[in-house]
């Protein structure tokens, strides 16, 4: 049975994604906009975020709410919970009629997740997860994969925008991977990556420049579908609210494979460009 925090966390991302489907084919018609350099956002993502809000303050209206978008970034004073939200994972994809993308939203308390939602409505796959309780797919119980090495893996990574400088690092990594593993995906949402190690259809994550909106959620789900999440040194990855909203690296994956990861991540040169 679904905890009521992830009934309403459901409600919400079921709103949003059908903001985000009614969209979907009109997309000439829709405002853009460069929040940075090749890093965009659309009249859909403000909408799809507006909805989630107005769930939220309906019945948590002492919750602090951090968005993607801009959403009430400012914690209120005291408040232990946050809800943390991106309406629209995998905007450049969307943007393109690209059929990959997601709401994500997690609950937060003093700094830590702990339920997550990710939404990806075009397949109507909801993938919930919660502290100490396990996650799933649909209802149904999900596990990382069993893979006891890198030989065979398949990886899945993001090159952002904002993450160019360290791109021939990066690269590098990439490079040995290629020596050993299956293969390398990229697939524009970084939410729905961690939801799909959380349920074994890959074998690992890893990315830089990411924040608490694009992880918070699916970094649960990989913990409590018996994986690991860390920073590129294996490190935790520092609080996913509104302390926490500078870029990061983090890798994810089943312990052994994560551990792997890790140490090629490092012996190639990656982890210590973010030095």
């Amino acid at each position: 049975m679904q905890k009521p925090a992830v009934t309403l966390m459901t409600k919400a991302a079921r709103a949003a994604g059908n903001v985000l489907l009614r969209h979907m084919y009109k997309l000439d018609a829709l405002n853009v906009v460069e929040k940075d350099r090749m890093d965009f956002a659309s009249e859909v993502d403000e909408l799809a975020e507006k909805e989630i809000i107005k769930e939220f303050r309906r019945s948590t209206p002492d919750y602090a709410i951090l968005g993607e978008e801009g959403g009430e970034k400012k914690a209120k004073a005291g408040s232990r919970f946050t809800w943390v939200i991106d309406p629209l994972d995998g905007t450049s994809n969307y943007l393109r009629g690209i059929p990959h993308f997601c709401v994500s939203i997690a609950l937060v308390e003093a700094g830590e997740p702990v339920h997550g939602v990710i939404f990806d409505p075009l397949r109507n796959e909801l993938f919930t997860a919660s502290r100490g309780s396990g996650a799933t797919l649909n209802d149904k119980r999900i596990r990382v994969a069993d893979r006891k090495d890198l030989a065979g893996a398949m990886v899945l990574t993001g090159f952002p925008p904002r993450e160019r400088s360290r791109a021939s690092a990066q690269l590098k990594c990439v490079d040995t991977l290629l020596t050993e593993i299956e293969d390398i995906r990229r697939t524009g949402s970084a939410a729905l990556d961690l939801a799909y190690v959380a349920a074994g259809r890959a074998d690992a994550y890893f990315e830089a420049g990411v924040k608490p909106w694009d992880i918070a959620a699916g970094a649960l789900m990989v913990r409590e579908a018996g994986g690991k999440v860390s920073d590129f040194k294996g490190r935790t990855t520092g609080p996913m609210d509104a302390r926490g909203v500078a870029g990061r690296p983090l890798l994810a994956g089943n312990i052994k494979v994560a551990e792997l990861l890790q140490q090629r991540i490092v012996n190639t040169g990656y982890a210590a460009a973010f030095d």
